[in-house]
């Protein structure tokens, strides 16, 4: 079993290699939009050859996707550095709190 699933997934990692789903975004984009070309043939004629009546209104639409990775990734480094910029003085200022919280208490 462990030969047939590691198989599979060595398989499933190379097609998604080869058809540039793991390369830059450029080549994520050209292989979803040759997915969107091919999915629907690929699927009246599966139908088809099943006997199962599929018409294509029946089909939902292909999903759009508006995503960037590079801007996501750049989105998020933007915040991790901003939050660690301001990461000493809200120290400072939480410490101040922290200490006037507790001379209170001891009044």
């Amino acid at each position: 079993r462990f030969l047939i699933k590691g198989g599979l997934a060595g398989a499933a990692v190379y097609v998604a290699y080869d058809q540039g789903l793991l390369g830059s975004g450029t080549q994520g984009a050209e292989a979803l939009k040759k997915a969107q070309e091919t999915l629907p043939p690929a699927i009246q004629e599966w139908t088809n050859y099943l006997g199962w009546e599929v018409r294509a209104a029946q089909l939902p639409p292909t999903p759009k996707f508006d995503f960037s990775l590079s801007d996501s990734w750049n989105k998020g480094v933007h915040t991790v550095m901003s939050a660690l910029s301001v990461a000493p003085t809200k120290a400072c200022e939480y410490t101040m709190e922290g200490w006037k919280y507790v001379k209170d208490l001891v009044k």
